[in-house]
């Protein structure tokens, strides 16, 4: 029977977020129904309610997120009841021909549910990145489902959903950061933080990190940056040119997601040095660079989609390197939350107070 449960819908483009009655239904075929625990309060969520994603509202947002499976459909054999996961946004297809090269992070087809969860009235809810988990319950695509260790807190879990899986990512998968590596980061949030954690546990020999926010380039220092530039007080292509002996950083991670950051990104590599963008921009932004630069500096300019990331591979992982005290998921956690302080957590994202708001259930 179809279940009735509370999640946060956006109702419309700019409107505030506001806690409605959801109605899941029955796992179909290939489909999980999912009791969340915890989800974290990610900037995309942002972008969902500001319309800057599509106009399919109204959306039912959250996406990084940790639960029990509660029930499976017909033909899923790869979670069970009772199983503790954390869901993901790209369920890989295993048939299209990314997969079938043996490269599944860079799939083309990734699935969701099939069936819509909706209001009470029948209207037909868009889950924020098919998995809408600010609610009590969800129903996603059971490829979807990573388990985990379920020792770990679900708090802690759920992050590897999204923000920090794309940042580590970024470092380690897209920017392929390796032992003595120079990286810089711009950008200084979520995202970036992860980046510059991910870097440390590469085993880079120097991180820098570049934002705004003195707040933000403190904070970056416990997660390992080396070295911290604020960009509004000084010519950051400058200063990551003089801290790695004038040549630029072999790795710059841009997690802001700007045509300006992006250009001290391109700049602020050494030669052949490798660009990765995860920050992710809006529609109406456009990037110019003088072509004769693209080529005469060589090197990689990349994007990092999820940071590039298997989850069957990677979120096991992460999880084991955290219960070693190798890298710690807990300290993106400034805050936990319930369902009606989503909207007050969006603001205090606008405002760079937080890491992480975390919605507990």
């Amino acid at each position: 029977m179809p279940q009735h449960v509370q999640g946060v819908i956006a109702p419309g483009r700019n409107e505030p977020v506001r806690v409605e009655t959801i109605v899941i239904p029955d796992p179909g075929p290939g489909e999980a129904v999912v009791k969340i625990q915890a989800c974290g309060v990610c900037h995309t969520d942002l972008h969902y309610k500001q319309g800057a994603i599509n106009d399919e509202f109204p959306f039912l947002l959250g996406h990084e997120a940790a639960g029990i499976v509660e029930s499976v459909g017909e033909g899923v054999t790869d979670v069970a009841p009772g199983d503790f996961v954390v869901l993901n946004w790209r369920a890989v297809c295993g048939t299209c021909r990314a997969c079938l090269r043996g490269r599944p992070w860079y799939c083309f087809d990734t699935h969701n549910a099939k069936q819509r969860m909706t209001l009470l009235d029948g209207t037909e809810l868009s889950p924020a990145l098919g998995i809408g988990a600010f609610a009590e319950k969800t129903l996603v695509a059971s490829g979807q489902c990573t388990k985990v260790d379920p020792a770990v807190a679900p708090e802690v879990a759920g992050l590897l959903g999204c923000g920090v899986m794309a940042g580590i990512g970024a470092a380690i998968n897209t920017g392929n950061v390796g032992r003595g590596d120079t990286v810089a980061v711009i950008g200084c949030g979520g995202v970036g933080d992860a980046a510059i954690a991910g870097s440390r546990l590469a085993g880079a020999s120097k991180i820098i990190a570049v934002d705004i926010d003195d707040r933000k380039l403190e904070t970056a220092k416990t997660m390992g940056a080396t070295h911290t530039v604020n960009s509004r007080a000084t010519d950051p292509v400058e200063a990551i040119r003089e801290l790695t002996g004038g040549f630029g950083a072999d790795v710059v991670i841009e997690a802001v997601g700007r045509p300006e950051t992006y250009q001290q990104a391109f700049y602020a590599r050494d030669l052949a040095g490798t660009v990765v963008l995860v920050g992710v921009p809006t529609p109406e932004m456009k990037l110019e660079l003088p072509l004769l630069d693209v080529f005469g500096r060589g090197g990689a300019l990349k994007s990092s989609w999820y940071g590039d990331c298997l989850p069957s591979r990677d979120f096991p992982m992460l999880v084991d390197l955290h219960q070693q005290g190798r890298i710690d998921l807990a300290a993106f956690v400034t805050e936990t939350i319930g369902l009606g302080d989503v909207e007050k957590a969006f603001a205090r994202m606008h405002e760079g107070d937080v890491l992480r708001s975390v919605v507990v259930l």
